[in-house]
């Protein structure tokens, strides 16, 4: 038995702090991501508790006629705008720890091994109860490549950057489809990070 899950990452957001929207050129890459989905028969959509999560997955929602399942454990290692008064480089300083620490837990948020079992555990579950399915999960870079350095070996995740885990934060564009099967208990990496689906912005 196996299930196919598309791991999407958000469309561009707005600028700014917090639970922010997606852009006007997230709106257009969103909107080309549900165009692609259309074609398939996809049984199950999750996503980020997030503003621009829910709203891309908005968009593929309606094109492929299905209801969006939040779940909490698609939310990002960390948010900028949880820590009050803390600044972008502040943030983003914090965001390098986490990543080249995996363990490190910072003042909000997960650690990015933690963060990366919470989508294993979602896509697991989801798994259990839809097998033979394609399931689209709208969630974050970060965590994507936080559950990708958990369950895949360094020799193919440098199959897809000869450096992965040191470049991992600049690896997954927004609107970025993410394929892999969850097949007899393990995790199989289809795709990575593609957006040829989005070649009309270019």
């Amino acid at each position: 038995m196996s299930t196919d899950f598309y791991l999407v990452r958000h469309a561009e957001k707005q600028k700014g702090t917090g639970d922010v929207s997606i852009s006007p050129l997230g709106i257009q890459q969103a909107r080309m991501t549900a165009t692609y989905f259309r074609k398939m028969p996809i049984s199950r959509i999750c996503c980020s508790p997030l503003q621009r999560a829910k709203q891309t997955a908005g968009f593929i929602a309606e094109a492929v006629n299905q209801t969006i399942l939040e779940d909490t454990r698609l939310r990002e290692r960390a948010n900028w705008g949880d820590l009050p008064g803390q600044t972008f480089q502040e943030f983003i300083e914090m965001w390098n720890h986490c990543t080249l620490e995996r363990d490190f837990v910072p003042p909000v948020g997960d650690s990015a091994r933690r963060a990366g079992e919470r989508l294993s555990s979602c896509i697991v579950e989801l798994s259990a109860q839809h097998t033979i399915e394609r399931i689209v999960i709208v969630t974050h870079g970060g965590l994507i490549t936080d559950f990708m350095v958990n369950e895949f070996s360094q020799d193919e995740l440098n199959a897809y950057h000869p450096d992965f885990v040191q470049t991992q934060s600049r690896l997954v564009p927004e609107c970025s489809i993410t394929h892999i099967k969850y097949v007899d208990g393990r995790f199989v990496l289809i795709d990575f990070a593609n957006i040829t689906h989005l070649h009309l912005l270019g």
